[in-house]
C-alpha cells in the first residue's frame, strides 16, 4: 500500500463475500485492500472473528465506497437496467 490513508468501509465473514465486494468496488474504480487475521486465512476460516475480512479503501474514496456497499446490502444495485441501457447504446 502507498502513503494513502486506508479506512474500513465494512467487515464481512469469509474471503468469498470479501472478494465479491472487492470486485464490486473495483468495477467502480475504487482501490481495495482486504485484511484478514493471518491464522484465519491460513486455516481457511469463514466464520467467527478469525474469519472476518476487513474491506479497506483509500480515505478519499471511502464515501463513495460506503454508498456502493450500502446499496449492495439494501438490494438497490440494479445491474440489469444498466446493462440494458448500455446494450441499447450500441444499436
Amino acid at each position: 500500500m502507498s502513503d494513502e490513508k486506508w479506512v474500513e468501509v465494512t467487515k464481512v465473514s469469509g474471503e468469498l463475500q470479501a472478494g465479491l465486494i472487492r470486485n464490486l468496488l473495483e468495477a467502480q474504480g475504487i482501490k481495495v485492500f482486504l485484511n484478514q487475521e493471518g491464522a484465519g486465512k491460513a486455516v481457511g476460516l469463514s466464520i467467527g472473528p478469525m474469519g472476518e475480512v476487513q474491506i479497506l479503501v483509500p480515505e478519499n474514496q471511502s464515501e463513495e465506497a460506503r454508498k456502493i456497499v450500502d446499496d449492495y446490502y439494501a438490494g438497490d444495485l440494479d445491474v440489469d437496467e444498466e446493462l440494458d441501457s448500455e446494450e441499447g447504446e450500441d444499436n
